[in-house]
């Protein structure tokens, strides 16, 4: 990778292992590991909007310091650092509000920091960013399954239900937030199968594919 600040992106289909690969690379790499549910506690925590993030950007703020450290933390709400009251707004976002929000929390914590961001449709977030790795990671639908057996503790109908119903979910919210299809290889730099495969060793095809 470049010397600049970096951007490796990881879409994954649920029970490929796809989300414990990118804490490991992260952890692997030495930078922050950015997932669904630490973007959406910060959302929630600071009631944060598309207009609320431009304007605390714009006024060189100290708090969006301590944005970068809730997140870097991995748990806002135990941190030691100071964290702002929640604002007041009550109504609720649409999708693509929510989507706008995720986008610019992600590319101004990228501006920050190297990093590794797992589902959030980064592939597409970072399309133009210049130093961006995107990888998806897949597996056949028996290696998923068993998988979500072992973690969930799910029967095996149980556990496809659940993939097919999230698979559904996550192609219709990237669709219409980027226009584009997740499984569309064009859109990744590396796509790994995770059949057959540890979580490490999908780590060391990343680590060495990325130089």
């Amino acid at each position: 990778m470049k010397n600049e600040n970096f951007v490796i992106t990881i879409n994954r289909e649920l029970g490929s292992g796809g989300r414990t690969v990118g804490r490991k690379l992260a952890e692997k790499l030495g930078v922050p590991y950015y997932d669904k549910a630490l973007i959406q506690a910060l959302q929630q925590e600071y009631d944060l909007t598309v207009e609320k993030i431009e304007k605390l950007k714009g006024d060189k703020h100290i708090w969006w310091d301590d944005v970068v450290r809730f997140l870097g933390v991995g748990s806002g709400m135990g941190s030691n650092y100071y964290l702002p009251q929640k604002g007041s707004r009550e109504d609720t976002l649409t999708t693509d509000e929510i989507f706008q929000t995720e986008t610019l929390i992600l590319q101004n914590l990228a501006n920050e920091k190297s990093c590794v961001v797992a589902g959030r449709s980064g592939f597409f977030i970072f399309r133009d960013h210049p130093n961006h790795v995107s990888i998806f990671i897949q597996a056949s639908m028996a290696h998923r399954i068993q998988r979500l057996m072992h973690k969930q503790n799910m029967t095996e109908e149980e556990a496809r239900k659940t993939i097919e119903k999230v698979d559904k979910m996550r192609e219709n919210y990237v669709k219409r937030c980027t226009g584009t299809s997740r499984y569309d290889t064009r859109n990744y730099d590396l796509v790994i199968s995770a059949d057959g495969k540890t979580e490490d060793e999908i780590v060391e095809i990343i680590m060495k594919f990325i130089g």
